[in-house]
């Protein structure tokens, strides 16, 4: 009882000293004062990891939306191909023709890579989808980006698909065609060159100017393949002795060493 009341005593002591006193007792200041510096030693290394996480979210947010826009600029470019295709043909052919479908029509079949050989990295992969899916040998295979091969076996669950990268000489190549200033140039996929990862585009029959940058896409004809895949940007044009166009080199749209999921382009018409 006696503790306690000195106690008592000693606080009501305390508040009566400090509420007279315009200054603290000095073993109080130092007191206060070691505080305030304990206060700031901790305060400027807490506040730059908080700045230096801060700025780390911000790289991360940054680097996530760049990654989707990239996507996003991807498909634009594949849709643009797509869209002009559509629109010569639908000038120049379904008012003439009478078509019931599009040339363009085709259902999609998504699939993913069930293995790529290294022996034969650059000409073949086989795929999760087969006839039970509704695949079909020659249709058209495609990533987000563009055309990657067509399909040469079919399976009941599974298909293998030879790529538009294939170095077989006897492998069916793609009817293409390179959309010009001037109108649309036809031509045949005759190779690929595996040292510069370039497509080879021949058997060019018009006089028509072309020009780095210009797109190509599928041109539907043989009835497997659909129209209006982006294959590629024209990157190099060789001419022959009369000063045509004999020989296309193509930047391929789509990525051939990243193929984890297809799009099997089934043509409707």
């Amino acid at each position: 009882m006696v503790s306690l009341i000195i106690g008592f005593l000693l606080i009501a002591l305390s508040i009566t000293v400090r509420n007279n006193k315009a200054t603290p007792p000095l073993v109080q200041q130092i007191g206060n004062d070691a505080v305030g510096i304990v206060d700031r030693v901790v305060e400027y290394p807490v506040a730059f990891v908080k700045g230096a996480g801060g700025t780390v979210s911000d790289l991360l947010n940054t680097y996530s939306e760049n990654q989707k826009l990239k996507q996003q600029v991807d498909s634009l470019a594949t849709q643009k191909a797509s869209d002009e295709a559509l629109r010569r043909e639908n000038s120049q052919l379904k008012q003439q023709l009478k078509l019931n479908k599009s040339l363009t029509d085709f259902k999609k079949i998504s699939a993913y890579t069930i293995s790529r050989a290294p022996s034969s990295w650059q000409n073949q992969i086989v795929i999760s989808k087969g006839s039970l899916a509704g695949v079909t040998k020659n249709a058209a295979v495609l990533s987000e980006k563009g055309l990657v091969g067509r399909v040469v076996e079919v399976n009941k669950t599974n298909s293998k698909v030879e790529l538009v990268s294939s170095t077989n000489d006897s492998a069916n190549r793609f009817a293409t065609q390179i959309q010009t200033d001037s109108g649309v140039v036809n031509g045949l996929i005759t190779g690929y060159n595996s040292d510069t990862n370039r497509l080879l585009m021949g058997q060019i029959t018009s006089q028509k100017k072309i020009k780095k940058g210009d797109q190509v896409i599928t041109s539907g004809m043989g009835g497997n393949s659909p129209k209006g895949i982006l294959v590629g940007t024209v990157v190099k044009v060789a001419k022959d002795d009369y000063g045509l166009a004999s020989k296309v080199e193509l930047k391929p749209a789509a990525d051939l060493t990243n193929l984890d999921v297809v799009t099997v382009a089934k043509r409707t018409d």
